[in-house]
């Protein structure tokens, strides 16, 4: 019998006077850039508010707070056959340091406005990039106590 397993990623949604930090990533050699939020997937042991913390550094250079959890999003990816369970935060970034080395496939991280990421859908990593992003303009927000880590 075959057990499936969703891939569990985390991502951050950062919105700064009218506009968020994206970032512009290759996922695959030649494919061509895509946006994305800071994302990626939770590492082995680390807890979900870390994996996001960690991965908006990595991605993008800026310390990244988590405020409130925006939601949780179940993704099928039809091209790579795979499903994607997504914890999206929203928070603020704290400092920078625009001489960190950032992950390989990101391109660049960036502010952007709303019409430059609409402009932009047929860019996007996933259908979730604009769907967190409507959920924090609707004004989604749910309190990080509901998260538990538990590591006994």
């Amino acid at each position: 019998m075959m057990i499936w397993k969703p891939n569990v990623t985390v991502a951050a949604v950062i919105e700064q006077n009218g506009k968020y930090l994206l970032v512009e990533e290759e996922p695959e050699p030649g494919t061509g850039l895509f946006l994305n939020q800071p994302a990626g997937h939770l590492d082995p042991g680390e807890s979900i508010l870390q994996g996001t913390i960690r991965e908006t550094l990595e991605e993008t250079a800026y310390t990244f707070v988590p405020e409130f959890l925006l939601g949780i999003y179940q993704w099928h990816s039809q091209r790579v056959d795979m499903t994607y369970l997504r914890f999206a935060f929203v928070g603020r970034v704290t400092e920078h340091d625009p001489q960190r080395t950032l992950d390989h496939g990101i391109a660049r991280a960036d502010w952007f406005d709303l019409q430059e990421i609409e402009r932009r859908i047929d860019r996007h990593r996933s259908p979730l990039v604009m769907r967190c992003i409507q959920d924090h303009q609707a004004g989604k927000r749910y309190p990080l106590e509901v998260l538990t880590h538990y590591d006994a």
